[in-house]
């Protein structure tokens, strides 16, 4: 019988999951991670995965299935490697993603070596999102319910992690998920959703800075793009690309912050039509078959995890950099934010975005030029 080790929650998609690979005929082994959360206390976490009801809970789900139940403290871990990095970020001028981190680090790496350590063939989890195998080489797939798909967290693995996951309910809707905890008898079938950043008891991160970070708020200029000084910021870390409510300033035409200048320790704003960026480029260049290409390639990209996809080129460069060109101006291009690369339903792989450029170099249009021509 081959073993699966089911990372559990407590929330309806984990427990569906472990009654699915039951019912499949897998030895499951369902574990809990005890996350970092403010206020933690010797008996209980305070964040917002795994708190005393949601242990209570994933305890009674593994208990009406027959399967053991353990829980792991990762906590120090967690905050070490998600908490701090998502604090750095934000000092630094950059929105981070911490589920992309999280995933890489905490579950498909800490988690995946200790279910391996247990003899587990798999390490399954309650993401939207399915695993292909083709000739040998794993894809990662979206999830079938486009309102739930969960692949762009995950573009983060390689073939080494996808060689042992398992997305059991990546190829569910949710209204079906929620319609087979009830057939299962789960206890779990009408819990909530929970959307905001586990370790935010509030979902505020600007409060959560303050906090934890109060160099976050020391002051600055409000510039345009001309270098003006419109007026003074709280903070880089309290500003995001794209936004226009809450600057404090007076103008004739609506401003958006377009940049966040660490160095002058400056926010940058301008009008929606300076706002637009065709170009991004990216740094820490990954890709999920495990080879990066040499030439130009046509995809679809995401610049969050809610954004639309939009079409664009992808220009590979050393070190592990690209560029890509979009086919329409961007208005939210985010340093530290994940540029998510699909080709229909496979996750090509990711990028973070370093800074945004408006129009492309005459060299990366030659190059695209190039790759298109017919040969």
């Amino acid at each position: 019988m081959t073993r699966v080790v089911l990372a559990m929650s407590g929330g309806v998609d984990s427990s569906v999951a472990a009654a699915l690979l039951v019912e499949q005929g897998y030895e499951v082994i369902g574990i809990m991670l005890r996350l970092w959360g403010e206020g933690e206390s010797a008996s209980a976490s305070t964040n917002r995965c795994c708190t005393l009801e949601d242990m209570e809970l994933a305890y009674r789900v593994a208990d009406h299935l027959g399967i053991p139940f353990y829980v792991l403290n990762v906590a120090d871990f967690f905050k070490k490697t998600v908490v701090d990095f998502f604090i750095a970020e934000y000092l630094a001028g950059r929105t981070p993603n911490p589920c992309l981190r999280c995933n890489r680090f905490v579950r498909f790496d800490w988690l995946l070596r200790r279910a391996r350590a247990l003899e587990a063939e798999f390490l399954a989890t309650g993401h939207y999102a399915r695993v292909r195998q083709i000739d040998g080489r794993y894809q990662l797939l979206r999830g079938v319910d486009p309102r739930k798909d969960q692949s762009y967290v995950l573009a983060v693995l390689g073939q080494a992690e996808l060689r042992h996951a398992m997305f059991p309910v990546g190829g569910y809707t949710k209204d079906e998920v929620r319609e087979l905890a009830r057939r299962f008898g789960l206890p779990v079938a009408e819990k909530p959703e929970s959307q905001d950043l586990c370790f935010l008891p509030d979902g505020d991160y600007r409060a959560f800075l303050r906090r934890h970070a109060p160099e976050a708020l020391r002051p600055g200029p409000i510039l345009d793009t001309q270098g003006r000084v419109l007026g003074e910021h709280q903070g880089l870390a309290f500003y995001t690309i794209g936004q226009r409510r809450g600057l404090g300033i007076a103008a004739g035409v609506p401003l958006y912050v377009v940049d966040l200048d660490p160095e002058r320790n400056a926010v940058i704003v301008g009008t929606a039509e300076e706002l637009g960026r065709r170009v991004a480029l990216l740094e820490g260049l990954h890709f999920v078959s495990g080879e990066i290409p040499s030439e130009p390639l046509r995809a679809t990209v995401k610049i969050r995890y809610r954004a639309r996809e939009v079409p664009a080129w992808i220009l590979p460069m050393p070190d592990r950099r690209a560029r890509v060109i979009f086919d329409e101006p961007m208005r939210d291009l985010t340093p530290g934010q994940a540029a998510v690369m699909y080709a229909g339903e496979v996750v090509l792989g990711l990028g973070l975005i370093v800074r945004a450029e408006r129009e492309p170099s005459l060299e990366a249009l030659e190059a695209i030029a190039a790759r298109a021509a017919p040969s």
